[in-house]
């Protein structure tokens, strides 16, 4: 498979290093400095990418998602904090016959975590003895917060226990990849189930089994839909 990967912070060189080990062609690596408004992402370019995978922060990935749609080359995005934009972005790609995959977090296990929490969420509804909280801590250089995986978190247990609000609390400081909970106090227990990535590693194995899942259609999905199809 011939991949362009848009940006070259901890993501794309994680991902550029798994795609290396496992034999993909990196047609080009396009950094944030050299493309301002996505101006570096031309047919030239990319230079027959099949997929590109996109990295960058929430400020360049509308342009990024808005180009690459025009040029009709399926992409798969990992970027968060430009979801407002999505039907702005959906319409383009749509409009292109081209493909797009975005989620907040490409690892197997937190699509996992964020059904268990789901089905903890709808075990703890009625029972307003205990408090229920979130808590995300990330890398000091992550731009946005809460992380996207946390809002999605939210999303999920807010649907299924509509009668807490639960908060959502952010860290960033030092290198920590990502740590998620979702926690239930009551005075005299506490109940927190956990994710906590160790590295990048399942982050981009997931991004590269999307970009092999994407190549060849047309439409905008999720990483949920991708694992798990119209499962609820």
């Amino acid at each position: 498979m011939r991949l362009a990967l848009i940006g070259h912070g901890k993501m794309g060189r994680a991902v550029a290093a798994l795609a290396a080990e496992r034999g993909y062609q990196i047609v080009t690596v396009v950094t944030g400095a050299e493309n301002l408004g996505g101006r570096a992402l031309t047919a030239e370019r990319l230079n027959g990418a099949e997929v590109a995978v996109e990295f960058t922060g929430p400020r360049a990935a509308v342009a990024n998602l808005l180009r690459l749609a025009e040029l009709g080359i399926p992409t798969v995005t990992g970027t968060t904090g430009w979801m407002s934009e999505l039907p702005l972005v959906a319409a383009a790609v749509t409009a292109h016959h081209s493909a797009l995959l975005f989620s907040p977090n490409f690892s197997l296990g937190v699509q996992l975590f964020l059904r268990a929490a789901r089905d903890l969420a709808a075990r703890f509804a009625g029972h307003p003895e205990f408090d229920a909280w979130i808590a995300e801590a990330h890398h000091a250089a992550k731009a946005d917060a809460p992380s996207g995986t946390a809002k999605r978190l939210q999303e999920l247990v807010r649907k299924t226990d509509p009668a807490r609000a639960f908060p959502v609390s952010s860290l960033r400081a030092g290198h920590i990849p990502g740590t998620h909970t979702i926690g239930y106090d009551a005075p005299h227990e506490t109940i927190r189930l956990t994710h906590e990535a160790r590295g990048r590693e399942a982050f981009a194995a997931g991004a590269l089994a999307a970009a092999e899942w994407i190549r060849g259609r047309e439409g905008v999905f999720t990483f949920e839909q991708m694992l798990f199809g119209d499962e609820q």
